[in-house]
């Protein structure tokens, strides 16, 4: 497989003039993949003092902006909608972008926000049982009808549950593509083996990346599910300059706006300049990497875009 390379894009700090003129310019300039997450206030939490726009909406315009990208959520936390209702949502953007939608799962952790609207936020062990019955309920549901005229789904679980469920109409072009995202061994890696068609890490160094890989692969081959059928994705913070300088400018910022959680974050991150950027993405494809996305979150540095769109990308699509 090429690998992919995409944008995540962090839905605040921007006007909505601002944020769509950046995916329209990167879609109009060949980026594979864009992406929005699934939070109510802004990242890193700043008790929600940034601006911030919610999720389901976005992404409604960005199916309606773009025309040429793979278009998806990394991730919808399953905490904040009900299972069918995000559903439905995610097939109404799936026929807005004329089939380019996919949908991305995962057990949040932004408490900060959930508390500050009013949602329960368990403890984790509670927040993946909901993801995974949220998962299976889901898939059930955007499964094309296959010899049936309309299909019906039936589920009673702790969390959630459907009673006759149709989902029409179905996905655009057949069965919409499910994602689970985070880096649980024993859990979300095992959840990911029986129902996804895609897993997305974020900001963990390469080395670290290929570990998880294995161990995913260790969970398809448990089931005797074949793991080439997952795509992997991996999520980088976009710390790269334009050049020596611009990058030595760049990383005191992130080290500044990120403050006791830069290292980690650090470990998953973009830095230093375009050379330096195309060798550190294809230390993640040597990890199993099928698509590396680059998180943005504003202000960035514009020259550092241009140069990734206008040296990195052919120089990754050319090795």
């Amino acid at each position: 497989m090429t690998l992919s390379l995409g944008a995540h894009i962090g839905q605040q700090n921007m006007s909505i003039d601002e944020m769509r003129g950046i995916w329209r310019w990167l879609d109009d300039a060949g980026i594979d993949w864009l992406s929005a997450w699934d939070h109510l206030y802004e990242a890193p939490p700043a008790g929600g003092t940034i601006p911030h726009f919610e999720a389901v909406a976005t992404l409604a315009a960005l199916a309606c902006d773009t025309t040429n990208a793979r278009l998806g959520c990394l991730v919808f936390y399953v905490g904040y909608r009900n299972p069918g209702l995000l559903a439905r949502a995610a097939i109404t953007i799936d026929h807005l972008s004329g089939g380019r939608f996919e949908l991305g799962l995962g057990g949040g952790w932004h408490e900060w926000e959930a508390e500050a609207y009013g949602y329960d936020f368990p403890g984790v062990g509670t927040r993946l049982d909901m993801l995974e019955e949220a998962t299976e309920l889901i898939s059930s549901l955007i499964t094309p009808a296959d010899g049936e005229e309309i299909r019906r789904t039936d589920f009673s679980g702790e969390h959630y549950t459907a009673v006759n469920a149709s989902m029409l109409p179905e996905p655009y072009g057949g069965k919409m593509p499910i994602w689970i995202g985070g880096v649980g061994e024993k859990r979300t890696l095992k959840m990911t083996a029986k129902y996804a068609d895609g897993w997305n890490a974020a900001y963990v160094p390469a080395a670290e990346y290929g570990r998880l890989n294995g161990v995913l692969d260790g969970w398809c081959e448990s089931i005797d599910r074949d793991p080439a059928s997952i795509e992997r994705s991996i999520n980088l913070v976009f710390a790269m300059g334009s050049d020596q300088a611009a990058a030595d400018r760049v990383e005191a910022g992130m080290r500044e706006q990120w403050g006791d959680m830069f290292e980690r974050v650090a470990g998953g991150a973009l830095i230093g300049t375009p050379d330096q950027a195309v060798e550190q993405i294809m230390a993640y494809a040597d990890a199993g990497a099928d698509m590396v996305n680059i998180a943005l979150r504003a202000p960035f540095d514009e020259e550092a875009l241009q140069a990734y769109v206008d040296v990195v990308i052919p120089a990754v699509r050319a090795t």
